[in-house]
């Protein structure tokens, strides 16, 4: 570790990782990310390498690099948190789900005993609400809300 890539936390700093960790609140990488700032931390006077602070946190060297320049480039917070994934949105928002919740909890249509995951999938794009879901991701909302079409 080079010094131009050296943390040097204050005592504020370390006082609010301390308690991140004492209280044991933070989510799992937050307090690895914390141990990381902790352990890497100079302004006490210790030299650790990356290699001894990732066989320390049980992370790799390259997670140990990532957090130090994340701190040192954006921050505490920065360092801490996680940043925001890129990808698809999901297509059942909350206005559909609640929609989804309403047609699994009414009469199934005729000649149906009970809804299925695949007549409530159909009857979503029939109704105009999505242009297309599987039943599997229907079935997959409806376990998030522990709701049972038919029961």
């Amino acid at each position: 570790m080079s010094t131009r890539s050296a943390v040097y936390l204050s005592e504020k700093e370390r006082r609010h990782l301390k308690g991140l960790l004492h209280h044991g609140a933070a989510p799992a990488r937050g307090q690895t990310r914390a141990r990381v700032l902790l352990l890497t931390d100079r302004s006490l006077g210790q030299r650790r390498t990356d290699e001894q602070v990732a066989q320390a946190v049980l992370t790799s060297t390259s997670t140990i690099k990532r957090t130090r320049g994340r701190f040192l480039e954006e921050g505490l917070e920065a360092a801490l948190k996680e940043k925001p994934r890129t990808g698809r949105k999901p297509k059942i928002t909350g206005e559909i789900e609640a929609k989804l919740t309403v047609l699994a909890c009414s009469q199934p249509p005729e000649g149906h005993a009970r809804w299925t995951l695949r007549l409530l999938a159909d009857r979503l794009v029939e109704l105009g609400y999505l242009d297309s879901i599987s039943h599997v991701a229907v079935g997959e909302r409806l376990k998030k809300t522990r709701s049972s079409p038919g029961g």
